[in-house]
């Protein structure tokens, strides 16, 4: 009897021993489970998207460096470690491996981009920029490109350069510099703008011989050439300032200038400048009505004022006003 107490006993104790071990080795696989995760197939996938799903499995993302591959884009994965369907615990470091593309580039067409549009085009594509080189082109505006080497189509290292051919714009007009000297200084300004030239500076010096307030010189020379923006420099007869007595009261307020608008029907920028000796001034810069008057005073001043008037940034008419 005894012996078959013992018996019972000590099967009930094997089943005790065999339902707890099974019972601990299922806790230990659901943890185990619970605290690790599969790699996943991370070759081919650009970098945010492996970051989005390594941090997802809470693994951690390690970028070992980047090789040209001309399999991949750039910025994807060519290679990872642990491999795909590897089993790692959570906050692991996985190692990737970036693609910084084909070594060798497609080169793209720079014709008729602006100078900051085909850097940042070179930029973009792991290129840089080489020898600048200029020249007139009747088509091509300024600073624009006329042409590129090596030529777009072909294939070229990254980080290599390409020359650019950049336009100066359209050739400017040559032509024989007018004769300006005998020309009262309104009429050569006129003819010196209508000839495309800018008017440079303007001085003066006395020949009593000469008539007074027309121009004796001029630079360039007439019969020189020169081409469209040329300054002009002339010189013009009158003469040298007067020492101003002690009993000399100068003008307080100068003389009033009044200029008319033609007819018409848009509102016109009038813009109106002082120059003497001194220095060069703006006293009005407005839009006119069609027909209205613009009413100016020139300040007083000993020495002999020209008044330039410009409508729409074009010069239309200059008068000489003599503060004496």
């Amino acid at each position: 009897m005894i012996a078959r107490i013992l018996k019972i006993a000590a099967l009930c104790a094997a089943i005790l021993f065999v339902a707890g071990a099974s019972a601990y080795l299922t806790l230990t696989l659901i943890i185990k489970s619970e605290d690790t995760v599969i790699v996943p197939e991370l070759v081919g996938k650009d970098v945010v998207s492996a970051l989005e799903l390594l941090t997802d499995l809470e693994l951690n993302t390690k970028v070992k460096g980047s090789e040209y591959s001309p399999d991949f884009p750039k910025n994807h994965v060519i290679f990872q470690d642990p491999e795909p369907g590897a089993e790692i615990k959570k906050d692991r470091d996985v190692k990737i491996v970036l693609s910084r593309g084909s070594r060798n580039i497609l080169i793209p067409n720079l014709n008729a981009l602006s100078m900051q549009q085909a850097r940042m085009v070179l930029e973009e594509n792991g290129l840089s920029q080489g020898q600048i080189t200029r020249t007139y082109h009747p088509a091509i505006e300024k600073d624009h490109i006329i042409a590129q080497i090596p030529t777009s189509g072909s294939m070229l290292n990254r980080g290599s350069a390409v020359d650019l051919l950049v336009s100066l714009g359209e050739r400017p007009r040559a032509f024989i510099m007018p004769d300006l000297s005998g020309l009262s200084l309104d009429k050569a300004v006129f003819l010196a703008e209508e000839t495309n030239l800018v008017v440079g500076e303007i001085t003066s010096r006395f020949e009593n011989n000469k008539p007074y307030n027309l121009i004796l010189e001029q630079n360039p020379l007439a019969g020189h050439r020169v081409l469209d923006g040329t300054a002009v420099h002339m010189v013009l007869n009158r003469p040298p300032e007067q020492t101003v007595s002690r009993h000399y009261n100068p003008k307080l307020y100068g003389s009033l200038l009044q200029y008319r608008l033609k007819s018409g029907f848009l509102r016109k920028r009038i813009r109106i400048e002082i120059d003497n000796r001194n220095a060069t001034s703006e006293v009005f810069d407005d839009f006119v009505k069609p027909g209205d008057e613009v009413w100016v005073l020139i300040p007083g001043d000993p020495n002999t004022t020209t008044v330039f008037i410009y409508e729409e940034d074009k010069l239309v008419n200059a008068q000489l006003y003599e503060m004496l």
